[in-house]
């Protein structure tokens, strides 16, 4: 099934107890905010988070934002009540719920479920509101294909760091961060964007935790765009720049992705000669460089990127 599209360059972590920035996420330029009520809620302040969150996806602006609120995972006693709050509170105004650790597909299946009869019994669309799933430790990512697979309601498979790192007690303090002189996170990212890519979805990578190394944050970003992720988690206005530039294509990219499939739109016509691989400058391009460039070019097209470039058919 066709999945929504819904930008998620850079998701930005808002504290569900926070009223006040709550109000200043509003105005900030991240592609998607999430309503937080899991880890930066304190116990005694979730219900009052709840309230916080109902209030401002009802009054706010957060026009041109994917609007998302994290509940506590499926196994805490808040779970429940989390999604029936918000959903009756505010569900006209929310476009996914996002599930914390995702152990098992029991746990998208209750979530699933429990959207369908809340939809129901409050005259929404039935499948409108979407979940985001988050995969943070090994049992997560051992049935991350079965997870992106088991509601149509799915967007995005999330990879969540912090708790990964605990539980495979990786000795590296800072969340997001790699161990010198390699990367354990390479193959989680790569078996996280194969199952989101197989099933439609979107592959978001998770917080880096030193909200002031910009460059550190940069180097996280660059290395799950290099694995197609979509986006990644931002924990302070000053990560969002880095976070949209990274995701995006960049101006030469994109003219480039234009520039592939005009020219083999022509060659593989008549007017062209009809060929399936030809040269583009020093550059073999055939079909598989038409669905490269297409991917790319699409990316632009949602930016609303203007090329600097036009394809000339060659003089005969």
């Amino acid at each position: 099934m066709s999945k929504i599209y819904r930008p998620r360059r850079s998701c930005l972590a808002v504290p569900g107890s926070s009223a006040k920035m709550l109000k200043k996420a509003q105005g900030l330029a991240a592609d998607q905010v999430f309503l937080d009520l899991e880890d930066s809620v304190a116990p005694n302040a979730k219900e009052q988070a709840r309230g916080n969150i109902v209030e401002a996806l009802v009054h706010g602006d957060w026009t041109g934002k994917t609007r998302v609120v994290r509940v506590n995972d499926a196994d805490t006693k808040w779970a429940f009540e989390d999604v029936q709050h918000i959903v009756k509170g505010a569900g006209r105004h929310l476009d996914c719920i996002m599930l914390p650790k995702v152990e098992d597909v029991s746990h998208l299946h209750w979530l699933d479920v429990l959207l369908t009869q809340l939809e129901r019994s409050l005259g929404l669309p039935e499948g409108g509101i979407g979940i985001e799933a988050q995969i943070e430790g090994p049992s997560g990512l051992s049935q991350v294909e079965q997870i992106a697979a088991a509601s149509r309601r799915t967007e995005t498979i999330i990879f969540g760091p912090g708790d990964f790192m605990a539980a495979m007690q990786m000795p590296v303090l800072t969340i997001g961060a790699s161990a010198a002189g390699h990367d354990p996170f390479d193959g989680v990212l790569l078996s996280i964007a194969v199952a989101a890519r197989k099933y439609g979805l979107q592959a978001i990578d998770g917080p880096f935790a030193l909200i002031h190394d910009i460059e550190g944050y940069r180097r996280t970003a660059d290395r799950a765009a290099a694995f197609g992720f979509d986006g990644k988690w931002v924990l302070h206005p000053g990560q969002i720049e880095a976070a949209n530039e990274v995701f995006s294509p960049r101006q030469e990219d994109y003219d480039k992705a234009e520039l592939i499939l005009d020219a083999y739109a022509y060659y593989t016509s008549e007017d062209g000669g009809s060929l399936g691989a030809v040269m583009l400058g020093n550059e073999m391009i055939d079909e598989a460089s038409r669905k490269i460039a297409l991917v790319n070019a699409e990316k632009g097209r949602r930016l609303s990127m203007k090329r600097t470039t036009a394809f000339e058919p060659p003089q005969r």
